[in-house]
């Protein structure tokens, strides 16, 4: 991740003086903390000039709150956020609208406080694809036995604040560090029933770029904001989705007519005998060898007065995946806008949103 850190001097030395803890902004280009970010400590009155301009979706607060408007010199609409996380700024009218941004003085009225951050959340699943039986929490754990969950977890789920993972208690042996998102599988980053202990990354902490896990997909954070006002929105369609279904193949013998060019009809059979015998086989070189060459034979030893010969044919059909299905897709639509979402239960008749028409739950 490249990070411009804007600071002015005599800035840094003051608050030093004061004995006051350093307040500063993070913004990133994407939600969930992702693509470029720059770090400010002083104030920015238009964001044209490091080329950020209309471009933060997602913010870390540090120190004490700051006041982020939508037009340049602090003007336009504007909220004053609170020290911490935040995942995304569309809850508040403000992605990728950001242009300039101050610490907040002590006096804010209440109409000027943005929603208030939501507590990090990490939840672990105890089989790949958030299958299993599963756990939450909101607080460090230092010892997984206590949970019952020690060296079990298979999949996570991040919202909100980042997370260091361990493989040994008390926040030893191999870590790896979480942005917020989905993880379906746990196994590329080594830590694969191996998790022992979690905790927090706190708002402005500096982790290294070879902690961090690859990039996750974006997870939805769900939860209903502090004094956010809510609507039920019509759904229109609910369908489960299953996993891919599987193709079950197989080679039968066939007589076919001979077209009286048997050669040409050897070689066919002998290209379409080996793609055909790879497939259903194990992918190895001897065993497409050996299904060319029975082809070719195949061909061969058609009866010549018949007019007819032998070929390998496969015949496929497709197996429907078993079990429960993976999510359930739901349709609804909200101030004439259609939406998606997809839940881990079917919907009902209404699914609650907010004035964005985002699902909340």
């Amino acid at each position: 991740m490249n990070t411009m850190i804007l600071k002015t001097t005599l800035g840094a030395a003051a608050l030093a003086c004061s004995g006051l803890a350093m307040a500063d902004v993070t913004f990133y280009e994407y939600d969930n903390y992702g693509g470029r970010a720059f770090t400010v400590h002083d104030p920015i009155g238009d964001f044209h000039q490091i080329g950020f301009n209309d471009r933060a979706s997602s913010v870390v607060v540090s120190g004490r709150p700051w006041e982020v408007c939508d037009d340049a010199g602090f003007r336009g609409h504007c909220f004053v956020l609170r020290p911490g996380s935040y995942p995304s700024l569309s809850a508040m009218g403000l992605d990728n609208r950001v242009s300039s941004a101050r610490e907040a003085g002590h006096d804010v009225a209440d109409n000027r406080w943005g929603p208030p951050p939501l507590p990090g959340q990490v939840t672990f699943y105890e089989r790949d694809g958030f299958r299993g039986r599963s756990f939450s929490t909101t607080n460090d754990i230092g010892d997984f036995r206590s949970t019952g969950f020690n060296d079990r977890a298979s999949s996570v789920v991040v919202v909100g604040e980042r997370w260091e993972v361990c493989d040994n208690a008390g926040y030893s042996g191999h870590c790896v560090y979480l942005r917020p998102g989905n993880y379906p599988s746990l196994s590329a980053m080594g830590m694969n029933d191996s998790i022992s202990s979690v905790r927090m990354v706190q708002p402005g902490a500096p982790v290294a770029d070879s902690g961090w896990a690859p990039v996750p997909p974006p997870a939805y954070d769900a939860r209903p904001r502090p004094q956010e006002q809510l609507f039920q929105a019509q759904v229109v369609a609910t369908h489960a989705v299953y996993g891919t279904p599987t193709q079950h193949c197989w080679v039968e013998q066939t007589e076919v007519r001979d077209n009286r060019n048997q050669v040409g009809g050897a070689v066919v059979g002998g290209i379409l005998g080996g793609i055909l015998g790879h497939q259903v086989a194990r992918g190895n070189g001897a065993v497409a060898a050996g299904a060319i060459g029975g082809a070719v034979v195949g061909g061969a030893i058609g009866n010549a007065n018949s007019g007819t010969r032998v070929e390998d044919v496969q015949r496929c059909r497709d197996v429907p995946a078993s079990g429960p299905p993976q999510y359930w897709d739901t349709v609804y639509t909200f101030q004439g806008v259609e939406h998606h979402v997809q839940t881990t239960a079917p919907a009902g008749a209404t699914i609650t949103v907010n004035r964005f028409g985002e699902p909340r739950m």
